[in-house]
């Protein structure tokens, strides 16, 4: 071993799989072959590294061309090593601890404090010896926290240690709120509701915050033995405005944004510009003007305005395949937050302007988007369809936008009802509407169809194949600099990649997908082997589902037989899960805590009035395009379950 001042240099078991293994395997089978079972080690720090050399000899982490005497020698001696550095640090009291941990390294702060619950050492020492030796030695609160056998020794002294500053506040934001930290925390038992609300009170209000952290204040759930109250919330909200205000008055940051303009002279329904980060979106009066029939406006919301795609899967969801590498390590997300991207962000702005769009133009030829809402389920469902009873209310014209707002999210949850009772029973009883009062669940709105989505498995092959083909982090992305793509889809359908093109590391990745009938080798290049196939896999990775009735009899039978096969299930409802996330992420808090909550606060009367009319009115443009959207889910159905019907007959 090296002794002091050498700690950067030892030996650190991170995990059989870590990259790091195969680099520190040989000095530590090196420590072992040359191991003295008669000299014991006193300093802390020798005694943590023998720790993790014996963890590298358990799990067999040998040379491959270590014997079999070497391997039975080396497990002889792992077990020696448990054997010493259990005497060691059973010798630690109060009048050596500080001298035995002295400099430990910051890497060895966890393995220290284990090794010191495992000993006794909490239970020999008192608070005062032990925790001023931790100090000297560097031991962050934060890591003392992740030892439940330390907090639990001296909880009153760490509870002190909490409270004396206000940046102590982040380990509670983490204990909490934090939904990506992934070290456990132990929070003192004599802390109080009390003493974490005025920590935290303290931390909104401090020069140090961290803005990430404030805005996990501001939506986590209002519970008393957190500390956190409607109060401390609108105060987290409007710290994070201030220092947001302060951030952009001095950082320029990037122009980004859309604008939708209206051309008389074009030809085509519309063009798509960019410039730089902002795109602008040019519609054709003539189109517009040539499809004002109740049907042909709908339509534009579905094909024009592209809210759905090919499949009917509404584009508005926070997918998890949108978000780039830096949003999913570097964001900070809330234990149930809805977690949102840039992509996300630009499809929001850009729906909303775009209803903002039509509901304006449409009113300006005395149309009234909600009336046409109402003929889709007063008049086409019953007339083309037989779906009788569905009604839908349009909110008065001279109502303010507070009111229609209240309106359209009542009606809302009304027309969810009634599909869902359809659904249910084949019929429409107004009666039995009459006396259903419970809200609208929108991840159990059921289907007319039988097995409506497909969606991925649990097991690992599936997942193990949709990373390799989609993730930007998959392994056989990247060949040389001419060969590479953001994901091996678009490396093998942009590229003629043969077999001999992939790296000796990546071929055996490649042989499974070969094996599973994922890809092909023709001789002169590696294809995917079935198109229905890798439709299917690359809807479920960027919609977490693929519509089964949308799908070719070809891709039907492909996807009966990866069902088959385990790869998949399929579920009947009205949306996908991540669909009704959606609706649930902006009406309520049924699933989240970061949402606008829109429709809880708009029928209870609590939303905020501070920004007038303006901002009642954006509420009422989103809440229109709810409705559409669920308008095109529904119609969809109807369509899908009457072909299907057909078919049959």
């Amino acid at each position: 071993m090296d002794g002091e001042g050498s700690t950067m240099r030892r030996i650190r078991f991170y995990g059989p799989t870590d990259l790091a293994m195969p680099l520190q395997r040989g000095r530590a089978i090196e420590i072992v072959e040359r191991f003295d079972p008669e000299a014991l080690p006193t300093h802390a720090a020798d005694l943590i590294e023998l720790h993790n050399v014996q963890q590298f000899v358990e799990a067999g982490l040998f040379p491959t061309e270590y014997t079999d005497a070497q391997r039975a020698r080396a497990k002889a001696h792992a077990s020696a090593i448990r054997s010493i550095v259990a005497r060691g640090f059973a010798n630690i009291n109060n009048i050596n601890i500080r001298e035995r941990i002295a400099g430990v390294d910051h890497d060895y702060h966890a393995d220290l404090l284990e090794l010191l619950a495992r000993s006794g050492a909490f239970e020999r020492c008192d608070s005062a010896a032990m925790l001023s030796a931790l100090n000297a030695t560097g031991v962050k609160l934060r890591t003392m926290l992740a030892n439940k056998r330390l907090v639990r020794a001296y909880d009153t002294q760490l509870r002190d240690m909490l409270v004396s500053d206000v940046r102590n506040a982040e380990h509670l934001i983490r204990k909490h709120f934090h939904g990506d930290y992934i070290n456990e925390i132990y929070l003192p038992g004599t802390l109080t509701p009390a003493d974490a609300r005025k920590l935290l009170e303290g931390y909104v209000d401090s020069a140090d915050a961290n803005l990430n952290y404030i805005e996990l204040i501001e939506t986590a759930p209002v519970r008393s033995q957190t500390g956190v109250d409607a109060k401390l919330k609108l105060r987290a909200k409007r710290r994070k405005e201030q220092m947001t205000e302060e951030f952009f008055r001095t950082n320029a940051g990037i122009n980004t944004g859309c604008e939708v303009r209206l051309s008389d002279t074009q030809d085509d329904p519309v063009k798509v510009e960019m410039d730089g980060m902002v795109a602008t979106f040019t519609y054709g009066r003539n189109w517009l003007d040539d499809t004002l029939d109740e049907p042909s406006i709908l339509n534009n919301f579905q094909h024009l305005f592209g809210f759905a795609d090919l499949s009917v899967l509404l584009i508005f969801p926070a997918y998890p395949a949108d978000l780039g590498v830096l949003e999913r390590v570097l964001a900070t997300a809330g234990r149930r937050a809805y977690r949102v991207g840039v992509a996300f962000h630009t499809a929001d702005m850009i729906s909303l302007l775009q209803t903002r769009f039509y509901h304006h133009y449409l009113a300006s030829k005395g149309i009234d988007l909600e009336a046409v809402i109402a003929w889709f389920f007063q008049e086409y469902l019953p007339e083309e369809f037989g779906a009788l009873n569905f009604s839908f209310t349009p909110s008065g014209g001279d109502s303010s936008y507070l009111q229609k707002a209240r309106h359209l999210f009542a009606e809302m949850e009304s027309v969810a009802m009634q599909f869902s009772l359809y659904a249910e029973n084949g019929e429409l009883d107004r009666d039995l509407l009459a006396i259903t009062s419970d809200p609208a669940l929108y991840k159990e709105l059921p289907s007319l169809l039988a097995g409506k989505y497909i969606y991925a498995g649990e097991g690992e092959e599936i997942s193990g194949i949709l990373h390799t083909i989609f993730s930007d982090q998959s392994g056989l992305t990247y060949i040389n600099d001419v060969l590479n793509a953001e994901s091996t889809a678009e490396l093998i359908i942009h590229n003629e990649v043969t077999y001999s093109d992939f790296a000796d590391y990546q071929r055996p990745v490649v042989d499974h997908l070969i094996t599973l009938g994922v890809l092909e080798d023709t001789g002169t290049r590696v294809q995917f082997a079935n198109p229905e196939q890798f439709l299917i896999l690359r809807s479920l990775f960027k919609t977490q589902a693929c519509s089964y009735y949308h799908l070719s009899n070809r891709g039907r039978a492909e996807a009966d037989s990866m069902v088959a096969r385990g790869w998949m299930t399929r579920r009947s409802s009205l949306l996908t899960p991540a669909e009704a996330s959606y609706y649930n992420y902006f009406l309520n808090k049924v699933d989240f805590d970061n949402g606008p909550e829109l429709r809880n606060k708009y029928l209870h009367g609590s939303q905020a009035n501070g920004e007038g009319e303006l901002a009642h009115f954006r509420t009422y443009i989103i809440a229109l395009r709810l409705i559409v959207a669920l308008v095109i889910k529904m119609n969809d159905e109807f369509r899908l379950a009457d072909e299907e019907g057909r078919a049959r007959d």
